[in-house]
């Protein structure tokens, strides 16, 4: 499957304009061809521009490993974010995401408010909706100010079971401007299922969202 890069150059008019924004929001690190826009006409180059639009909504999933699962998602990640100014709507595509590509038992974010995590977009079962700083897991790594990767939750000592199926966790801070202001929390659903791979990856993500989208 290929994406298309279109170079051409109208006129500038506000109805070609409407659709190249559309294609800022697809998923980068693709396999890209080049076309050369003099031979199509601006009827064409919008309904182009409008299938790209289309499939920008579509996630892509590998499926070969978890790294390239991760290298597969983390692009589409941050094009899904791009141009959107509301953190909501963008921590539940990412925690959306996240869950589509791996089958994580539970994926979400909590957001620093004073002295306490608050829950923020999730996907999954219901979960405490207030962890108070340096409790449990979540409060742990916000605490701490590090990635924490549990593989097995019920030896971490304090740990706050939201849900009795959760086995094994990664936390990540969110950080802006060094401080700690959310958290994205990763439950899954089988012992010592996350490692060094997730860490290095989520904790890629988490910068990035720390940057911009807060």
């Amino acid at each position: 499957m290929f994406l298309y890069q279109i170079q051409y150059t109208p006129s500038a008019n506000e109805d070609y304009l409407s659709y190249t924004a559309g294609v800022d929001r697809l998923p980068l690190g693709l396999p890209v061809r080049q076309l050369t826009g003099q031979s199509l006409s601006l009827q064409k180059l919008r309904f182009f521009f409008l299938l790209l639009y289309l499939m920008a909504e579509e996630l892509i999933i590998s499926q070969s490993s978890k790294e390239e699962k991760y290298s597969t998602l983390l692009p589409q990640a941050r094009a899904l974010c791009s141009g959107e100014p509301n953190l909501v709507a963008n921590l539940a595509n990412i925690a959306s995401a996240l869950k589509m590509t791996f089958d994580f038992f539970w994926v979400g974010f909590y957001l620093v408010e004073n002295d306490e995590l608050v829950l923020g977009p999730f996907q999954g079962p219901i979960a405490c909706t207030r962890i108070a700083y340096g409790k449990g897991v979540c409060g742990s790594s916000w605490k701490q100010n590090e990635t924490l990767v549990v593989p097995d939750v019920d030896a971490f000592p304090g740990h706050i079971a939201c849900s009795g199926e959760s086995k094994s966790e990664i936390v990540v801070p969110i950080r802006k401007n060094g401080q700690v202001i959310a958290i994205l929390d990763v439950d899954s659903n089988a012992l010592n299922d996350f490692d060094e791979i997730d860490a290095r990856y989520l904790n890629e993500l988490c910068e990035w969202v720390g940057t911009h989208c807060f």
